[in-house]
């Protein structure tokens, strides 16, 4: 017996020594540029026994002895590949080159071995020219590997974002008017708050400062009369140059309680690709829309479509009173494929188009992050697709999620296009604000193809700058042609717009100036009034298709920013710090010391704490800004 019994203990002392000298890897194989998943590659460790071949998905888990290395991947009319895995590394994302039409498979599998072996003499040696290694962060361990002779990225990191060209002083001589579209997206700050969290600097081109400001709830009066929005301005010294004036727009939409909100019919449209398998992608998406399902009536109906290598339905329209069916539809989702993003669009279109309520809020909401690269996928294509359908009244929200390869560029612009909002949800915190806090607001329009025109005046006004809203500006034409589209406000949304303004007679302005016109008459209109500026807007109501015009006159005042409301210190303080995180050309003598002292005087009510957070992100900003004093608060 006691012989027995010593046999199994070698034995399972044998079976933990081979668990410890092996890890298990995951990865995925895709062609180079398409990135299209291959099935079937025959992935195995040189010089051992250990293979595999990848799934439908290009997905393949494999053990692997610790330490670095070598996999061999060998797939019909693609180039034999060899790359390192290194010892933190837990995924591995492989592209493979195809043959080029030219080649003779066979012949090029047998001139790729003879190459192999020869390079397998000295790895170490030549290691920068035939295999390439990539740090990894120890908290993700992923590596992205690819050989260096066909295109290396040294990053896993693939987001995008659209460039931001700064907006500049103009004259309000030669050119009085400013238009713009409103926003009411928050999704640049959330995005903010994850790379400030994970101890990173966010890209200056992350940084939208009206989204940073329009994070934040601000106590504008709702709207009395019988139009929808109501319009309210005031003016400070603007606290980055103190020689300038800061002018503050405020909107606020009509409150609807969620009692009056009319029945919703919506479709989730969620990403199910390999990309989003990461805990704070598909996962947070199932949490963030059981949110969102707690809060539905029965008049409301849900369906929800998916998309990864081709789209399909899971749910089709149910009663918001079968909660449980929902969750349980919520619940079966798994991430694997590639991402027929366009394919999806159309069927969830499609999906509300058949489920239409007239009198109802009809809205697709997608959930993604952004990576389309399956079907139609190029900005043009999705663009004409989202403007076609929201012409029919379907309208459409837009949820980001995850990071290394989020498309911001490309969720940005699909929101923009579908009549929504677009939100980042980088934690259950900011899915439950969307989805409870705001329910009403953020399904429910109240005014669409919002714009704003401002005329300075130059009695008081030498030059002006509008702060943020870059990606938003139009034409000064665009203001009355009703055809051209602009942004949405949800219930109870407010909006808040800054102008950096230099008064006449100020010494110092960084204006370029143009040369005196020949051909022109100018005439100044003396003002007794005092009117700095007046702002003019344009709305429509959701189911019409002309606009309405509102407008409202700024009399000139003079009072420091420190005896201006507490709102207007909290943005002012907000605008600050997007200013100084994209590193402004005019930011002036903006610092985290200075955005603290004004934050810390306006945090007022704080029920939610979005204020208090913002104070935490400032000083980790400072942190990663050596030599502020902010940082040593």
């Amino acid at each position: 017996m006691q012989k027995y019994f010593s046999l199994l203990l070698l034995a399972c002392f044998t079976a933990l020594t081979v668990n410890a000298q092996t890890r298990e890897i995951r990865g995925s194989v895709q062609e180079a540029g398409s990135h299209k998943p291959l099935a079937g590659v025959s992935i195995q460790v040189k010089a051992g026994k250990s293979s595999v071949q990848s799934d439908a998905a290009g997905g393949f888990r494999l053990q692997i002895p610790t330490g670095s290395v070598v996999l061999q991947l060998r797939y019909s009319g693609y180039k034999t590949q060899e790359v390192v895995i290194k010892p933190n590394a837990g995924k591995v994302l492989i592209l493979l080159q195809p043959l080029t039409p030219a080649d003779s498979t066979a012949r090029v599998f047998k001139l790729e071995e003879k190459k192999r072996v020869r390079a397998a003499q000295s790895v170490q040696a030549k290691a920068a020219r035939s295999l390439v290694e990539y740090e990894t962060n120890a908290d993700m361990a992923m590596s992205y590997a690819a050989p260096m002779p066909q295109g290396v990225y040294k990053d896993y990191n693939t987001e995008d974002y659209s460039p931001i060209n700064e907006n500049d002083f103009h004259t309000a001589t030669d050119q009085p008017l400013s238009t713009f579209s409103i926003d009411v997206d928050r999704a640049a700050y959330s995005n903010i708050r994850r790379f400030l969290n994970n101890g990173q600097m966010p890209p200056a081109d992350a940084v939208r400062v009206e989204e940073m400001i329009n994070y934040f709830d601000y106590q504008y009066k709702a709207p009395a009369g019988a139009d929808p929005v109501a319009i309210y301005t005031d003016m400070a010294i603007c606290p980055w140059n103190t020689a300038h004036q800061l002018v503050r727009i405020g909107l606020k939409g009509r409150t609807v309680t969620a009692d009056k909100v009319p029945p919703s019919n919506l479709v989730f449209l969620i990403d199910v690709s390999g990309s989003m398998e990461d805990a704070n992608k598909l996962p947070l998406v199932k949490q963030a829309l059981k949110t969102l399902v707690q809060q539905l009536r029965p008049a409301d109906k849900v369906a929800i479509a998916v998309y990864a290598g081709a789209a399909g339905l899971v749910l089709p329209a149910t009663p918001g009173s079968e909660k449980t069916t929902i969750l349980d539809a919520l619940d079966q989702l798994q991430a694997g494929g590639s991402t027929a993003g366009g394919e999806g669009i159309l069927l969830a279109y499609k999906t509300a188009a058949a489920n239409f309520m007239k009198e109802g809020n009809n809205r697709v909401i997608i959930a993604t992050d952004g990576d389309f690269n399956v079907g139609p996928s190029s900005d043009g294509e999705l663009q004409r697709i989202i403007e076609k359908e929201r012409d029919k009244g379907i309208f459409l929200s837009v949820l980001g999620f995850g990071m290394g390869n989020y498309k911001d560029n490309k969720l940005e612009l699909l929101a923009d296009k579908g009549n929504g909002n677009y939100a980042y949800i980088d934690n259950f915190e900011e899915a439950r604000r969307t989805f409870v806090t705001e329910f009403g607001g953020t399904l429910f329009t109240i005014a669409k193809d919002v714009k704003l025109q401002i005329e300075f005046n130059p009695r008081y006004v030498r030059s002006y700058r509008l702060v943020g809203y870059e990606n938003r500006l139009l034409q000064n034409e665009d203001f009355n042609n009703d055809k051209k589209d602009a942004g949405d406000m949800g219930a109870g949304h407010t909006v808040t717009a800054l102008y950096e303004i230099v008064p006449a007679g100020a010494k110092t302005d960084a204006v370029n100036w143009v040369d005196p016109l020949k051909y022109q008459q100018r005439a100044v209109i003396s003002n007794p009034a005092n009117e700095v500026l007046t702002v003019k807007l344009r709305y429509k109501r959701p189911a019409d298709s002309q606009s309405q015009l509102m407008s409202k006159v700024l009399p000139y005042q003079v009072q420091a920013i420190t005896a201006a409301p507490i709102d207007f210190r909290m943005c002012a303080a907000v605008a600050e710090f997007g200013q100084l995180l994209r590193n402004s050309a005019h930011k002036g003598q903006a610092s985290y010391e200075q955005v603290l002292s004004l934050a810390k005087d306006a945090r007022g009510d704080d029920p939610e704490g979005y204020r208090a957070e913002f104070l935490q992100l400032v000083k980790k900003a400072a942190l990663l800004q050596p030599g502020s004093q902010a940082s040593r608060e």
